[in-house]
């Protein structure tokens, strides 16, 4: 004979305290779970979102990063001269040749120092990443002229980066005079101007990259092999999203072994939590498990019911544990980023891969809470219990 489902679920609502108290510690051990997996995918949705499956981006081999690059001028006409290249209505190419540096600007909250990126790139630039970046304020920055247009994110968390204002940089003053949205993106923490003006400011007589935008995206592997086999350069090829996910790879792996170790040591205490829950079950319900034993339920019919709740509690609390980060979207932080050493604004991104593994967790969680009581529970013999007071 089988047990109800309804048996189970009755005799979690009798027992509502410890109940709760376990469901909650079952959703803070999740939230802890969610939060650190939220947090590693919002990573990596801010840095590959800043590639475009249709742009190939060029630097110099092996390096790791842009700010490590160093493209000359004459390789990145070659480059830019590519028949993969998407033209404009003028027959230029749709590219930009950035140059790479960084500065320190002030906090608004603490005026504590931090790293930021500032990148020179062509006047293309805007069109070339039209997809990821959009001015929401002001006006584009003059060509030939000291001025600058910064990120949504820069303008939010910097001191002094306002429209009409300036900054100080390569021993001069520089004009904001726009802001950009980068949708989420790598770019919302960065400040643009114009390469030709920013490379001799900043003394630099070639670039960091070259980013291409293609004529077909499909395109990419014969650009490749032709640009990384061509003795007068010596480059790497990679379209673009790879490029950030490649950026994006170490510190969203740190994250996440950080936070999976953080929640390993919480879910033992959630287990235990669990397990003592269902010992006092067991104990307060002898007679009853005798009862059920000598109306002809089996030793594996209780076992499976006294799981069911365990697992039950487990689940129900891990959708609390869920619910509970979700509210985590709203929030957004900065920190360093690990390739270039600069200031990188993203958020939590909770997605549905998120909830399944959540979910998951919360049932182990709850098996191997149970299991043990369960399996105490279904030995009981049946005499021993009945005579139990």
């Amino acid at each position: 004979m089988k047990l109800p489902l309804s048996y189970s679920f009755r005799n979690l609502w009798t027992r509502r305290l410890t109940t709760i108290l376990t469901l909650l510690g079952v959703a803070l051990v999740v939230f802890v779970f969610v939060a650190a997996l939220m947090l590693s995918n919002g990573l990596r949705i801010a840095l590959v979102s800043t590639g475009d499956d249709d742009n190939a981006i060029v630097i110099r081999r092996s390096a790791q990063s842009e700010i490590m690059s160093f493209v000359n001028r004459e390789q990145a006409n070659i480059i830019k001269t590519q028949p993969e290249v998407a033209t404009m209505s003028d027959g230029g190419p749709v590219s930009s040749s950035d140059l790479v540096v960084l500065i320190l600007l002030l906090k608004r909250e603490n005026a504590e120092p931090s790293n930021v990126v500032v990148r020179g790139v062509a006047p293309s630039a805007l069109a070339i990443r039209q997809k990821q970046v959009e001015l929401i304020e002001g006006r584009m920055y003059g060509a030939g002229l000291q001025e600058v247009i910064i990120g949504k994110a820069i303008h939010e968390r910097f001191q002094g980066c306002d429209i009409g204002g300036s900054l100080r940089m390569a021993s001069a003053e520089w004009k904001i005079v726009g802001i950009f949205d980068g949708h989420g993106t790598g770019f919302d923490s960065e400040i643009w101007g114009d390469v030709e003006v920013m490379a001799p400011a900043f003394r630099r007589p070639g670039f960091s990259s070259v980013t291409l935008k293609l004529r077909d995206r499909n395109d990419f592997g014969v650009l490749k092999t032709r640009l990384e086999s061509d003795q007068r350069l010596v480059v790497d090829v990679k379209r673009e999203k790879d490029f950030y996910d490649e950026q994006s790879r170490m510190m969203a792996n740190f994250i996440g072994i950080l936070g999976t170790t953080v929640t390993v040591i919480f879910s033992f205490g959630a287990m235990i939590g669990a397990m003592i829950t269902m010992y006092a079950s067991v104990s307060n319900r002898t007679q009853e498990i005798g009862t059920l034993r000598a109306l002809g339920f089996r030793r594996r019919s209780v076992l499976t019911a006294f799981l069911i709740e365990s697992v039950f509690l487990a689940l129900l609390g891990g959708v609390v544990g869920i619910a509970a980060s979700s509210a985590l979207n709203l929030i957004t932080i900065s920190t360093m980023n690990f390739g270039t050493f600069s200031e990188l604004s993203f958020g939590f991104s909770l997605s549905p891969e998120i909830v399944g593994k959540a979910l998951i967790f919360s049932v182990i969680m709850g098996l191997i809470g149970g299991f043990l009581p369960a399996a105490r529970a279904s030995r009981l013999k049946i005499v021993e219990a009945l005579r139990t007071e």
